[in-house]
């Protein structure tokens, strides 16, 4: 006879290869194939043949004969070779989502690529340069200048007769002679040496001054990353959320294609009503939409997390499932001392009242006259009668000895700045430990609710369970496993809400602990 081998593939994760041979009160023989993939989602062969066994006896489990055991081998060879060719077709789907980015490395590559990280790093790099630049100030200072112009007066040196005196009664000179001082262009070349004495103290000022900038800067810099691994977390807890809520949606829809399939039974046997059964394919309707939108969001939060990382937002990845919570981490009196010392935003404010001091300090050194050793060289260019070569060396002094006031209110005011830099330091403290006080209960609040949801999914799974039993029995209506789906879709929605809120608390706490 002719035997009929329906191939039916599906996806599930099995690990382990095995053969199933069972037999009804029919003449069938079936052979289940499961064969192990490495991959997330295993496909399984199934092969389904009908042949000939003999029943068993006394409800006994019938033993498959010398035909049967052709069969089985014959589904074995079968089985191989829908292996061999479906298999680069199975696994298209598994290439397509592209390689398995876990957190860490996802962190990794925000912390080298995200966009703003990197302007940031250029802002350390920058500041690294202006200290370089301050600190060159300490050296001599070499100044040249020319000068090439024409005369327009026609300058001349006159020398009247007998101004230098008398040779044997012949004065000299013997007329009054006027001799120009250049013949067409002239000018002067000047060259100048200044090496600063008194001013290296004002000089060591500024140089430190430059480099508690340059110290914000990195601090700065440290508060950016900080913030782009909080909104990588953010964003990678999102993707796993609304993949975990595809996957129980996926799930939903198949128990409502199942319980439309049953009121459709019903209703040619005049069990349910028509409003029944439309009911249930408007839930499944309904379901098979909202798995569609959970697909979109989950496309546009993955394009926003490849933002995040720099990276082309078309780079397909597939996420890593993490814990599904975490013990908790610290007690809250060192939460805040770990925040008090790694917040960025603390050590910003350190710094600010460090450059304020240096700031008032420098203000009172305008105080000292600026003294140094000074070497001048001077030559006219084209003139006759002035010496061509002038170099000195000596000291040089500028001081402005009255200014009003100025400097007096300015140090003054200086000192104000070194005051409200102090005041905000205390600020900015009391803010950090708000912050990981208010962070560190709702993690505790969101770790409660995720429990209380987790039961609350558990329930309403296993009523389900029962309510579909008594189904079966017709022992309840169509309307009531309805209502029970649609609560377990509720239970459901409640617990990944939960699950995506406990998260972002511990990322939200980690950032207020000023981890990385």
């Amino acid at each position: 006879m002719t035997l009929p081998l329906p191939i039916i593939c599906d996806s599930t994760a099995i690990r382990q290869c095995e053969i199933v041979v069972s037999t009804e009160r029919e003449i069938r023989n079936e052979c289940c194939f499961r064969f192990p993939f490495p991959a997330r989602r295993t496909p399984i062969f199934r092969i389904w043949l009908y042949g000939l066994a003999d029943e068993g006896h006394h409800g006994q489990r019938p033993m498959v004969g010398t035909r049967g055991n052709r069969l089985i081998s014959l589904c074995r060879i079968l089985a191989g070779v829908v292996c061999l060719f479906a298999l680069p077709a199975l696994t298209q789907d598994a290439t397509e989502q592209g390689p398995e980015l876990p957190l860490a490395e996802a962190i990794q590559i925000a912390l080298a690529n995200n966009r703003p990280v990197q302007l940031a790093k250029l802002d350390v790099m920058k500041s690294l340069l202006q200290v370089a630049e301050v600190k060159t100030r300490r050296f001599p200072i070499f100044n040249t200048s020319l000068l090439a112009s024409g005369d327009i007066t026609s300058p001349s040196f006159t020398f009247e007769q007998g101004v230098f005196g008398k040779i044997n009664g012949t004065p000299i000179p013997t007329q009054n002679t006027s001799i120009p001082l250049s013949h067409g262009i002239t000018g002067y070349a000047i060259a100048t040496v200044d090496q600063p004495v008194s001013q290296l103290y004002q000089i060591h000022l500024a140089v430190r001054e430059e480099e508690l900038s340059s110290d914000k800067t990195k601090q700065q810099y440290k508060g950016k990353q900080q913030s782009v691994v909080a909104d990588v977390k953010q964003a990678y807890y999102g993707v796993l959320q609304t993949e975990s809520a595809m996957d129980a949606q996926k799930a939903l829809v198949k128990q409502y294609v199942e319980t439309d399939r049953l009121a459709t039974q019903y209703l040619e046997q005049k069990s349910v009503l028509k409003s029944d059964s439309l009911e249930a394919k408007a839930q499944l309707a309904q379901a098979q939409q909202q798995l569609v939108t959970l697909g979109d969001n989950l496309q546009t939060q993955k394009e926003h997390l490849n933002d995040l990382l720099g990276r082309d937002i078309d780079t397909p990845f597939r996420t890593q499932q993490v814990p599904p919570a975490t013990p908790e981490e610290m007690e809250l009196k060192q939460a805040r001392q770990t925040a008090l010392e790694q917040r960025p935003e603390v050590q910003e404010a350190k710094i600010d009242v460090d450059r304020a001091e240096y700031d008032r300090r420098l203000a009172k050194s305008r105080f000292i006259p600026s003294i140094g050793a000074a070497v001048r060289y001077f030559t006219p260019i084209n003139t006759e009668l002035l010496p061509q070569n002038i170099l000195t060396a000596g000291v040089a002094m500028n001081w402005d000895p009255f200014d009003w006031g100025q400097r007096r209110d300015d140090v003054k005011e200086k000192g104000i700045t070194v005051q409200q830099s102090e005041v905000q330091l205390d600020q900015v403290r009391s803010q950090v430990l708000l912050d990981v006080d208010n962070t560190f209960r709702k993690l505790s609040e969101s770790r409660g609710l995720l429990a209380v949801a987790q039961a609350a999914r558990d329930a309403a799974n296993e009523k389900l369970r029962e309510v579909n039993d008594q189904f079966a029995q017709s022992s309840v209506l169509l309307r009531d496993v309805l209502k029970q789906q649609a609560a377990v879709a509720n239970a459901n929605h409640d617990y990944e809400e939960s699950l995506l809120s406990f998260w972002n608390a511990k990322a939200q706490f980690e950032k207020a602990l000023g981890e990385e």
